[in-house]
């Protein structure tokens, strides 16, 4: 980013071969349309480059990223007057995991698994994709979501204790 920010254009090139298919399966698990997906995910990125010059170098970058990210899903919803929905149809573009020949059951935990996490409130299944799915860690997740570290610990605990009790004791 310090790069992009010095002016070097090709790091543009670079950030975005790095975060656009971390921020598209984010997009995507919450809007259905690959294609609202993208479009987000390139408004993310045309937000990045305007609001270059804000950066603070030797900041991190992933979770300015995201916020800028989430602020837009939001923005998203708050056009569309209705709450995230997402598909649990296999051709809804995303690719289902693989499950392993001979295990017809181990498919059955993902569908269970995404069911269980669309039941839950929006502020815990956003906390939770972020730090199990995207590897965020818990502080990143506060600055991506305008909340303080223990807020943000409080929905996990709260969102895993739900999946937990969904999921049943197997979990």
């Amino acid at each position: 980013m310090a790069a992009f920010v010095g002016g070097d254009r090709a790091a543009f090139g670079e950030l975005f071969r790095r975060y656009a298919p971390r921020l598209q399966r984010l997009m995507q698990r919450d809007l259905g349309r690959v294609e609202d997906a993208h479009d987000l995910v390139q408004q993310t990125f045309l937000q990045l480059h305007r609001a270059r010059n804000d950066f603070r170098i030797g900041a991190k970058l992933r979770p300015w990223l995201f916020t800028i990210a989430l602020n837009l899903k939001r923005q998203h919803f708050r056009r569309q007057g209705r709450r995230p929905v997402t598909s649990l149809d296999a051709d809804d573009g995303v690719a289902e995991p693989v499950a392993p020949v001979g295990n017809p059951e181990a498919r059955v935990g993902d569908v269970q698994l995404r069911a269980a996490l669309l039941k839950l409130p929006e502020a815990q299944r956003e906390v939770i994709m972020l730090h199990w799915f995207e590897g965020l860690t818990f502080r990143e997740i506060a600055a991506a979501v305008g909340a303080s570290q223990p807020a943000v610990k409080v929905r996990a605990h709260r969102g895993y204790t739900k999946l937990r009790a969904a999921m049943g004791s197997g979990v």
